[in-house]
């Protein structure tokens, strides 16, 4: 990055903090006792309990923090968790992003989980769908949920918990920005009769980008209603989500760099490219007085997605005819879930839960592919005409079982152990094929010790291991048409490490260390000139990752992260050129080797406010054969506001150095690339009444 870019988002970000703790200290209210965290329910468990009383690396960013930052995509919500990277964009559209946990960079390696639904079903989680509008908070697990989750999370676990339907508080607002980006938003209680609660959250959000011809809008409603009482819950949730995406181009790749022939913000996709999915869900649970004085908790969904595509990628790097490839495609996805579950209260020092789960998909595409020519420069490229029909048709088919059951015990006062173990059977038909099913134990071990101990501080040590199953992933390409069921992918993992409260509660600190062998992984091949899934033999992820905050009294809040990941093939032959190379000891392609942040905020409940953060990836490979080696970069961010009781104003800037670094490997263009989003700034305005 150049070093005037580097100077002006540093002196922008110091300015912006310096200048609101001025003003605050002026005529800020005196300094009220920093904010503790209260006990959550993780996914890692099911059960409310702090993240620091869970044998698993975990994390919980709160809904006020999430306002603090000017928090408007997944990105800037995990752009201070440890170990984590999110790329945004990607193959899923300029609203979509690509997720790295413990050094593997995959759309698909991941469960994105939203009020505890899953958010994707058996498929791919449904990132571009997500809004962040009305968050209490997001809890982070690391590593793969095995149990509770079973044959569906892999290296993380990301759960987004809405506000509760009770909530009184009515909240609009405005924004608008750079590249005629602007959003509209509301949030409000319906009223119901009897002892039923529900409120209504509405959002518009409009981006545009400095690429051509590249932006995305989406429309969001999210209702939720809920009857609680004083030992039972019900609870219904509709979620409806409309989006049309205008996408970018990835950058093509030529030997070791990318290519010098396509200007930065090139877009080769026909005229009236478009990626645009139409999304709606319907939930609903209970909770009620089960066996044994258990409290018996369940819940189900069903979801419709509708997909319609039409885009291309370059295939030949001149400005020759036909130089491009495209694809019409459409895909038609209804997936459903069910839990049901019991969970004991403590009785000699042992909790027990055990329940029964089931995650089934039907989905089918159409389309047709078809040649064009697109001008190198990104000029706009007019299409003649599109295949009369869809010759080349996918259906995949899923049934996800699963029965599971924990126990969490504690013998003595500083010692907690746990286990879980699950059964999964998992039924896949792929076309005309014959259904593959696969039945296989997945389960975890964990260990927790309480080392030292005073009031709200402590130092705790942690271990645990997990086996994971998981069928592989499907992405609907047309190069997959006729293709077989994939290897299920397979893990064991490793972890330990110490969490720390010090400075009455202030001081927040975890530090771990993991290990994770990797069978199978699914990785991106082109079959015929179309994108297609492979198996990837034997990769190992190792590495250690530590995060620390410290919340302050006068409602400021610093954090700070670092991670080295190793992820490299272990056995692993693929073909380049039609010749077998075996890549063991190669890194895995685009995993950074290392990541870091920091960020500060200034967040008083009225008066000035203030955030910066920076986040820097380190040094990776383009390619699996790590001849096209990528320096790291950093990112900055900041914003500014003024906060009363009843309005706040603010302005953020994201991307201030305006770094144009590749961030995520395209599964569709063969050895394409996306860059990270250029600078963008948005002012708006919210009111409380």
């Amino acid at each position: 990055m150049p070093v005037s870019r580097l100077a002006l988002a540093a002196a922008f970000s110091a300015a912006s903090i310096s200048l609101a703790v001025g003003a605050g200290a002026q005529g800020a209210p005196p300094p009220k006792p920093a904010t503790a965290i209260p006990a959550v329910e993780v996914v890692a468990t099911r059960l409310p309990e702090a993240p620091h009383d869970v044998p698993a690396s975990i994390e919980v960013i709160s809904g006020a923090d999430l306002r603090a930052r000017g928090v408007a995509s997944l990105r800037d919500a995990l752009a201070l968790a440890t170990g984590i990277s999110i790329s945004p964009g990607g193959d899923q559209g300029p609203a979509g992003a690509v997720p790295e946990f413990w050094g593997l960079r995959e759309f698909d390696a991941f469960l994105l989980v939203v009020d505890g639904i899953p958010f994707g079903g058996a498929f791919n989680p449904a990132i571009a769908s997500l809004s962040l509008r009305d968050i209490e908070r997001i809890e982070i697990l690391r590593g793969p949920a095995p149990v509770t989750y079973g044959a569906t999370s892999f290296v993380g676990v990301i759960h987004v918990v809405h506000k509760a339907a009770a909530e009184e508080s009515k909240y609009v607002s405005a924004s608008g920005g750079t590249f005629g980006s602007g959003s509209a938003a509301a949030d409000v209680g319906v009223p119901l009769s009897g002892d039923w609660k529900s409120r209504l959250s509405l959002d518009y959000d409009k981006q545009g980008f400095a690429d051509a011809r590249t932006a995305f809008t989406r429309g969001h409603a999210l209702w939720r209603a809920a009857d609680i009482g004083a030992d039972r819950k019900s609870w219904i949730t509709f979620d409806a989500n409309v989006l049309r995406q205008d996408p970018a181009s990835p950058h093509p790749r030529d030997g070791a760099t990318l290519s010098a022939a396509v200007p930065l913000d090139a877009n080769h996709n026909p005229a009236g490219a478009y990626l645009n999915d139409d999304r709606f869900a319907l939930a609903a649970g209970f909770e009620r007085p089960g066996l044994g004085g258990a409290t018996w908790g369940t819940s189900a969904s069903y979801t419709y997605t509708s997909t319609r595509i039409l885009r291309g990628f370059l295939t030949d790097l001149s400005n020759s005819a036909n130089n491009a490839s495209g694809f019409r495609e459409k895909i038609a996805i209804s997936d459903g879930y069910f839990d049901t579950h019991l969970i004991w209260p403590a009785k000699g020092g042992v909790r027990w839960m055990a329940g029964a789960d089931a995650l089934w998909a039907n989905g089918n595409a159409d389309g047709a592919t078809f040649t064009y020519t697109a001008p190198l420069s990104g000029a706009t490229t007019s299409l003649l005409s599109l295949p009369p029909s869809d010759p080349l048709g996918v259906l995949d088919q899923r049934l996800f079982l699963g029965a599971y059951g924990s126990t969490e015990w504690r013998p003595v006062a500083r010692v907690t152990l746990s286990a879980g173990v699950r059964l999964n059977q998992t039924l896949e038909k792929r076309d005309a094929d014959e259904t593959v099913t696969n039945t296989r134990l997945s389960g975890s071990l964990g260990a927790l010790f309480t080392a030292w101990e005073r009031g709200p501080d402590h130092v705790k040590l942690f271990a645990d291991a997990r086996d994971t199953f998981k069928p592989a992933a499907f992405d609907f390409g047309l190069g997959e048409d006729g293709a077989g069921v994939l290897k299920p992918e397979t893990s064991r993992s490793y972890e330990g490490g110490v969490k720390a409260r010090l400075m009455d509660g202030m001081l927040d600190f975890e530090a771990s260390m993991f290990h994770m062998d990797f069978e199978n992984l699914v990785t991106s091949t082109v079959v015929n000139g179309q994108p297609a899934l492979q198996n990837t033999g034997h990769t190992r992820f190792t590495g250690f990752e530590l995060g620390a905050d410290l919340r302050l009294a006068n409602a400021m809040f610093v954090r700070a992260t670092y991670s080295a990941h190793d992820a490299k093939f272990v056995d692993f032959v693929q073909a380049f050129d039609g010749v077998p190379t075996q890549l063991a000891g190669k890194r895995v392609e685009m995993s950074a080797r290392s990541l870091a942040s920091a960020g500060v905020s200034y967040a008083p409940d009225e008066g000035f406010t203030a955030t910066a953060s920076v986040n820097y990836t380190g040094d990776r490979f383009m390619n699996m054969r790590n001849t096209a080696p990528l320096a790291g970069f950093s990112t900055f961010d900041a914003g500014v506001g003024y906060r009363t009781a009843r309005w706040e104003l603010r302005i953020d800037g994201k991307n201030l150095g305006d770094a144009r670094d590749v961030v995520s490997e395209s599964e569709f263009g063969d050895a394409q690339y996306y860059r990270m989003p250029a600078r963008t700034v948005r002012a708006g305005i919210a009111l409380k009444y």
